[in-house]
């Protein structure tokens, strides 16, 4: 991990992670408090949220839009918190609070150091006492693609990566698609079957508990559509 002045006053400073540098902290971070499945199957984010961090998850009303907030101190984190309307029953709530969780648990993991530097700006709420904690809260917006930019707010796009691999951890996807892919070309490299890439995603969203487009982003991150297109040509 790198890091370079940012011009965001919310941070001095801005770490850089590369793709890989997020999957290996993610896989790290399942396996010290043994949560890494030994087979494609769930992973029990809320069990790591307790494990890694020490706190358990609560349900609180937040303002409209946001969709939790992950509180930090001189320690790391000390609180998560969900919006209570995620909480309101159903596969696709669950599996909503599951990629919050998530996405809490990437903040966690990629920016517990940020907050022992000094800000110049409020992420949520007053925290002009220094004693406060601070804290650093999701909202709908950037509730989508893990891998979109969020006008800047690079932290957002961080998380997000986190909270791909934490629930999709890239070893046992691999495991999942094997009934999917193919080998092509000269190289032997593997793709996924195009016929099958929805099939593929509608089966790994149940394997994994997540909600079917996270699963799709996931897939095309890992195999990507234009490289089965020129492996065909």
């Amino acid at each position: 991990m790198k890091s370079r002045r940012s011009s965001n006053q919310r941070f001095p400073e801005k770490p850089y992670y590369k793709d890989a540098e997020i999957e290996a902290i993610s896989e790290e971070a399942l396996r010290s408090v043994s949560l890494m499945p030994e087979s494609p199957s769930p992973v029990r984010i809320d069990r790591f949220i307790e494990k890694r961090f020490g706190v358990s998850h609560t349900y609180e009303d937040l303002p409209e839009g946001v969709l939790g907030f992950t509180c930090f101190g001189p320690k790391g984190v000390q609180a998560v918190c969900i919006s209570r309307w995620l909480d309101d029953g159903g596969k696709v709530a669950d599996r909503r609070v599951r990629s919050t969780l998530a996405h809490e648990g990437g903040h966690g993991l990629l920016h517990a150091h940020l907050f022992l530097l000094p800000t110049t700006e409020p992420l949520f709420g007053d925290c002009s006492d220094p004693a406060k904690p601070k804290v650093l809260c999701r909202d709908d917006s950037v509730a989508g693609t893990p891998r979109q930019e969020y006008d800047g707010r690079w932290w957002e796009f961080q998380a997000n990566g986190a909270m791909s691999c934490l629930l999709l951890p890239k070893p046992l996807v691999l495991k999942a698609m094997e009934p999917y892919l193919l080998t092509r070309g000269l190289l032997e490299v593997r793709s996924v079957d195009p016929a099958r890439r929805m099939d593929a995603a509608r089966a790994l969203s149940e394997i994994f508990d997540v909600n079917p487009v996270f699963v799709k982003l996931r897939i095309e991150r890992l195999f990507p559509e234009a490289q089965d297109s020129q492996l065909a040509l």
